[in-house]
């Protein structure tokens, strides 16, 4: 299985940090983000990735070439205008599309049995398998709500639900596999968003799309305040990386 890593947003709520520096390279414990997910990839049996970019690509390039110094192939999609996470996968299509892959941000620490979330999405025969989690802040975050089975049956509040059973609240950890077949949804070099557009529009036609409970550690590093958290935290969780 590949994997796509979203790089290319311009973390305005990291600045001025990521004025001079692209958010996945800002340090902890002397190493960028971009590392531990990358270590992650490699950990859970992913050799080759995609990264899209666009603020500040070279420096990202230059950190991490073509991928051998860590053992992995790594591409870049390089956007010349951000095109959204959906329009950024779909740019990435030539090498994605010939089997199911990962999406994961480049903004999160997580430690992930990515392995368990692929049997999962598989035995469910899923189109989409979001990691999901539970968060006291999840009508905030923007709510993605399963049924008993883990199947997705409401997108940030739509479309009504008329089952009578309840649904569970989650909130979305920016880690999803997926099949090919989404990029029939996507338009070409448009902006376009995956939470907001693409995957309300596979559910609106019954796509078989899961959520895949996790709780382990996960933080999203999107504000100076977590990064900081984060630095404190990454030792004693990645002492493996």
């Amino acid at each position: 299985m590949k994997a796509m890593i979203l790089a290319a947003g311009y973390g305005e709520r990291m600045r001025p940090l990521t004025n001079s520096i692209p958010k996945p390279l800002l340090p902890i414990s002397d190493k960028p983000i971009l590392y531990y997910t990358l270590q992650l990839l490699k950990k859970n049996g992913i050799f080759e990735v995609v990264i899209n970019l666009h603020h500040l690509p070279d420096m990202i390039m230059d950190a991490f070439g073509d991928g051998s110094s860590f053992g992995m192939k790594i591409h870049y999609s390089y956007e010349k205008e951000i095109l959204g996470t959906a329009g950024g996968i779909k740019a990435a299509e030539k090498i994605l599309k010939d089997g199911t892959f990962l999406v994961i941000n480049s903004d999160i620490l997580v430690d992930i049995d990515i392995n368990k979330v692929l049997e999962f999405h598989k035995q469910k025969r899923a189109v989409v398998t979001m990691v999901l989690r539970q968060d006291t802040a999840v009508d905030r975050y923007g709510a993605i709500e399963i049924d008993s089975d883990g199947r997705i049956r409401r997108f940030l509040g739509k479309p009504e639900y008329k089952g009578s059973l309840p649904l569970k609240k989650m909130m979305f950890t920016g880690i999803h596999i997926v099949e090919p077949e989404i990029f029939d949804e996507i338009p070409s070099k448009k902006y376009c968003g995956i939470t907001e557009e693409t995957y309300p529009k596979l559910m609106n036609k019954n796509t078989l799309m899961y959520g895949y409970e996790f709780n382990g550690y996960w933080i999203d590093i999107g504000t100076p305040e977590r990064y900081e958290n984060a630095k404190g935290e990454v030792a004693k969780i990645f002492n493996t990386y």
